[in-house]
């Protein structure tokens, strides 16, 4: 059920819910919501280990180490913000955001420019290759990678959309250190999204021989 839909229910029976219980309710539909993607990454992530069994193919390490570093940094300064807004401190919390939003856009960079190479360039840091060379159209290894792949990164350009939302919102003093579901839940989506690249990074980058 949404959290639309406990709203719509409550009102029909003349219930009006309190703003802790309406808080409940939309956690408990983030919460439905979460279990249902999780059905969606697992299966990406058996497709991976049945397509690929032990083997994947040659990607470039210190792209995808560089990205998921990124990544988890985004995650602390949202961790970092949500913290901020509970105590009151509005200005930390938009600096934190607006911080972790640009390392999510940082991350989404990496993975379309370099390591989707959509441009189709070429070149070499240091002696190695930054930019990708496995094409959607390169049999199953091209399939599963850009699956799994482009599905996250939506999911993240997502994330980047709500944590902008929510910094738009602070400057508008939407919230307080009592009122802050829209923090809490962006937060929350946010770090849900890096814990699915936690599992992602080792099904791609790490297990298995590289051919």
């Amino acid at each position: 059920m949404s959290v639309g839909t406990v709203e719509d229910h409550a009102e029909h029976h003349g219930v009006e819910l309190s703003p802790e219980q309406q808080v409940k309710a939309n956690r408990f539909g983030l919460w439905l919501f979460f279990i249902s993607e999780i059905f969606l990454f697992t299966a990406l992530l058996v497709a991976r280990f049945f397509l690929w069994g032990n083997t994947r193919p040659e990607l470039n390490q210190v792209v995808g180490l560089i990205a998921t570093s990124i990544l988890l940094i985004s995650s602390f300064f949202v961790y970092r913000g949500e913290t901020a807004i509970e105590h009151g401190d509005k200005k930390r919390f938009m600096n934190n955001f607006l911080w972790a939003a640009l390392f999510g856009m940082l991350f989404f960079i990496g993975v379309v420019v370099l390591e989707w190479n959509i441009f189709g360039l070429s070149g070499e840091i240091a002696g190695v290759e930054i930019f990708g060379h496995l094409k959607p159209t390169d049999g199953v290894f091209g399939g599963v990678f850009f699956a799994m792949t482009g599905i996250h990164a939506l999911h993240v350009l997502s994330g980047i959309l709500l944590l902008l939302a929510a910094w738009y919102n602070g400057r508008k003093n939407k919230y307080s250190a009592t009122d802050n579901w829209g923090v809490e839940g962006t937060a929350l989506y946010w770090h849900y999204v890096d814990v699915v690249w936690v599992f992602f990074y080792p099904a791609l980058y790490l297990i298995g021989t590289a051919v």
